[in-house]
């Protein structure tokens, strides 16, 4: 099987971002991020948008084929 890439993840090293930066700007808990990073959970539509903005990249960065099959 292969290893699932986490897009979110990949975008906040791009961005030189940590998950508690990331965490602070939506005001939620860090955890959480952290859990988007490593797979067990994925933000909803609503904070995938929120967070492009933040990030300054394209929606379609952040969605994976696998995001797209939990749908």
């Amino acid at each position: 099987m292969a290893k699932r890439i986490n897009s979110l993840k990949v975008v906040l090293a791009e961005k030189q971002r940590t998950n508690k930066c990331l965490a602070n700007d939506l005001d939620i808990n860090p955890s959480i991020v952290s859990k988007w990073c490593t797979n067990p959970s994925k933000p909803d539509i609503t904070l995938l948008l929120r967070i492009s903005k933040l990030l300054d990249v394209e929606l379609k960065e952040l969605i994976n084929k696998e995001f797209v099959e939990s749908l």
